[in-house]
């Protein structure tokens, strides 16, 4: 006696496994570019973040002694470059001071007016 083979073995095709790995494939391409975005967001935001505080100390400082200069910060914030510029205001002993904060091609700009001591 011969014994009959079944014709559908328990295994997977190798169409269904084709299958599965493009859509486990488009997944994880959509994942990855979704942590990537997320990723870039979150570098932007710590940026003016910290570019905001930055520019607010140096506009603090130069409101006791108004300068123009440019220059770096210390550690740990060697990175960031500031540039600071003031000019006279149309009305009389009032000052406009704006400090600029870079690290790449990222900025943040902070301006205020300030009063002459007399």
């Amino acid at each position: 006696m011969s014994k009959k083979r079944p014709s559908h073995s328990g295994g997977f095709t190798l169409l269904e496994i084709m299958v599965s790995l493009a859509i486990i494939g488009g997944l994880l391409v959509t994942l990855i570019y979704s942590l990537n975005y997320n990723l870039g967001i979150a570098e932007r935001h710590e940026f003016i973040t910290i570019g905001s505080m930055l520019a607010k100390s140096k506009l603090t400082e130069l409101e006791t002694n108004p300068a123009s200069a440019k220059g770096n910060f210390p550690e740990p914030y060697a990175s960031y470059e500031f540039s600071a510029e003031v000019k006279q205001y149309p009305l009389p002993g009032i000052s406009e001071v704006s400090v600029t904060v870079s690290r790449g091609k990222d900025e943040v700009k902070f301006s205020d007016l300030i009063g002459s001591k007399k």
